[in-house]
């Protein structure tokens, strides 16, 4: 399942960000940013359909995540649900 809202949270402010409006807004560079990954696995020799196996993989283990960050005064955590 694809992550649908992502919880980031800095100090004492909390953003949502919803998963797929964002996607589709950003549609136009992630086509650019999927042809440049093919032209590096091409240039690297590494396989494509690997690459994107693994970029799914990922996507898919996202959902539950949770990152925090802590240096000195900044605090940022960011949950995907």
């Amino acid at each position: 399942m694809i992550p649908q809202l992502v919880t980031v949270r800095a100090g004492r402010h909390r953003f949502f960000v919803p998963v797929v409006p964002v996607a589709l807004l950003l549609s136009p560079l992630l086509l650019l940013a999927v042809l440049g990954g093919l032209i590096a696995c091409r240039v690297y020799r590494i396989s494509a359909l690997g690459a994107l196996l693994g970029v799914g993989r990922l996507l898919w283990a996202l959902p539950g995540a949770r990152f925090e960050i802590d240096d000195g005064h900044t605090a940022v955590r960011v949950s995907v649900r």
